[in-house]
């Protein structure tokens, strides 16, 4: 299993082939086919705390991903250079 091979220590969501979750959270493409590219910041209370969106196939920096991730837990970011926000 795809999850299970990246040995992540929080769970990743797919609802493939029913699509419900991927249409609650409006990330459905036009098409109706699939989910557009989405990441969603989830606390252990269950509250989004970020969401990254990409247009089309871009692919986008996981330095905001991370960044969010790290202040969540407390752990001081470390930035050694300027980074421009990749839409949230």
């Amino acid at each position: 299993m795809f999850a299970d091979s990246l040995q992540l220590p929080y769970p990743l969501l797919s609802d493939h082939p029913n699509l419900e979750v991927i249409r609650n959270y409006g990330v459905l493409a036009s098409n109706g086919q699939y989910p557009r590219r989405s990441f969603f910041l989830i606390d252990p209370q269950g509250i989004i705390r970020g969401r990254w969106r990409g247009k089309g196939s871009e692919v986008f920096s996981d330095e905001p991903l991370l960044q969010a991730v790290e202040e969540m837990a407390g752990e001081p970011v470390v930035d050694t250079e300027e980074k421009k926000p990749a839409g949230m």
